[in-house]
C-alpha cells in the first residue's frame, strides 16, 4: 500500500496492494498497521455501499460533531469522479474542492478526515461505491451541502439527484452554521 497526497491536508489517495491472475484479481483495501503507522483512523465502526446509475451525482454528505467521522472510500465496480470539499475554517484549503478519479481498474482509495463533505458523480451504470466510517450513523448529525453550491464543475449538465440532496443548504448558508 502507498499513499498519495493530496492538496487538501490530510485526505489521501491510497494505492491499494492489488494481485491479478487468471482467476481475476485481489485488491486489500485496509490494513491496520500501515493505516496506524501512517497516522490514519484504524477503528471504522460502519461499512456501506452503493450501487448507482450513470449520471448520479450524490452528496456532500458528512456528520457534524460530536459523531463527524474519518471516512474510506473505493469502487470495487465501475467508475467515479470522487468529489471532497474542505469545511475546516482554519485550513488553508478551507472551501476549496478536489476531485479523484477511482474506478475498478486503478484499484485506489480515498481517506477522508473529519470536516469535510465527500461526494461523487458516477461515470458507469452500476457503480458500486463503499464507504467506511469511524462513527455509527447518527441521524441528528447527518448532514450535508448542495453538489452545486461551491465553485466545482461537475461536468455533467442534467444530474440524477435525489430529493433529499436536492434540498440540502448551500455551501454560504453553512458558513453560519459550520462547526469545523
Amino acid at each position: 500500500m502507498k499513499l498519495i497526497k493530496t492538496e487538501l491536508e490530510g485526505v489521501f489517495i491510497i494505492e491499494n496492494f492489488n494481485a491479478s491472475d487468471d482467476r481475476g484479481s485481489f485488491t486489500k483495501t485496509y490494513h491496520k498497521e500501515f493505516f496506524s503507522e501512517n497516522g490514519l483512523c484504524t477503528d471504522f465502526r460502519e461499512s456501506y455501499f452503493s450501487v448507482s446509475k450513470k449520471n448520479v451525482i450524490r452528496g456532500m454528505h458528512f456528520q457534524l460533531p460530536p459523531h463527524d467521522h474519518e471516512k474510506l472510500v473505493y469502487v470495487a465496480k465501475g467508475e467515479v469522479m470522487d468529489v471532497i470539499l474542505d469545511l475546516r475554517k482554519e485550513s488553508r484549503t478551507y472551501g476549496k474542492a478536489i476531485s479523484i478519479l477511482l474506478n475498478e481498474s486503478n484499484q485506489r482509495s480515498v481517506y477522508i478526515p473529519k470536516g469535510l463533505a465527500h461526494g461523487f458523480k458516477s461515470i458507469q451504470d452500476n457503480t458500486i461505491m463503499i464507504y467506511n466510517v469511524a462513527t455509527v450513523y447518527n441521524n441528528i448529525s447527518d448532514f450535508g451541502i448542495r453538489y452545486d453550491s461551491f465553485n466545482f464543475n461537475w461536468e455533467l449538465k442534467s444530474p440524477i439527484i435525489s430529493d433529499r440532496d436536492k434540498a440540502l443548504i448551500t455551501f454560504e448558508e453553512f458558513k453560519d452554521r459550520n462547526p469545523f
